[in-house]
């Protein structure tokens, strides 16, 4: 199970590695995230996520972000997927809105998720809390993520 979960994770970065815009995209921002939820489903989730975001007016941006995740209890692995509104207010400060769906491997496949975030931001490092939904409970958790 742990060789399938490296072997996936692997497999997930290096796709999201291929399809990153290259350098001569200045306006579009690639962050690998780091999360940790509690799912009032009674387990914990914690996901690697890779987000690519663009600027869209003022201090708003746009993307999507998607990765790998491992449920605690069931031991299920699956891959979060979020449409991304990001706001940059006071330069330190962010707040955004995320929805998607969210594939877990195991039970109901397909789950929906949403969720309002927001954190502290120093350059190309954030730091933030998560109060979101799961199907079929709330979430609430820590993000921690680095701009390239």
């Amino acid at each position: 199970m742990k060789r399938l979960s490296l072997c996936f994770l692997g497999g997930v970065l290096a796709v999201g590695l291929l399809l990153a815009p290259s350098s001569s995209e200045a306006a579009t921002n690639i962050r690998l995230g780091l999360g940790a939820d509690y799912w009032f489903e009674k387990t914990g989730t914690f996901q690697v996520t890779l987000g690519v975001d663009t600027h869209l007016a003022g201090p708003l941006t746009i993307g999507g972000r998607f990765g790998a995740m491992l449920v605690a209890s069931p031991n299920t692995l699956g891959i979060p997927i979020d449409l991304v509104l990001h706001a940059n207010l006071a330069r330190q400060f962010y707040i955004e809105g995320l929805a998607g769906p969210w594939i877990l491997f195991a039970g109901d496949t397909f789950r929906a998720h949403a969720a309002f975030g927001f954190g502290l931001q120093s350059g190309a490092i954030s730091f933030g809390v998560e109060v979101g939904y799961l199907s079929p409970n709330p979430t609430v958790g820590l993000r921690f993520g680095y701009r390239f």
